[in-house]
């Protein structure tokens, strides 16, 4: 989790999410604009492919249990982008 993911399937091919969960064999997925923290994205784990981008407060935060903000993941992304 915090790790900053590509999609390589689906209608979001090439965009770059937020691994918020993870489970067997799916992630949960955010960018803070189209998938809400409130309403991650559950893909499977072979349709994403990891970048090296890495955010260390984030994956704290999401450990801890701590609330996430929209604003935070896109700022994140924002970040990333730049």
């Amino acid at each position: 989790m915090g790790c900053i993911v590509q999609s390589l399937a689906g209608r979001d091919k090439g965009m770059l999410f937020l691994v918020v969960g993870i489970e067997e064999n799916y992630v949960y997925l955010v960018d803070g604009d189209l998938r809400k923290v409130e309403n991650p994205k559950r893909k499977k784990i072979k349709h994403v492919e990891l970048t090296r981008y890495f955010d260390a407060n984030m994956a704290e935060r999401i450990a801890k249990k701590n609330k996430i903000t929209n604003h935070d993941v896109k700022r994140v992304m924002k970040e990333i982008q730049e």
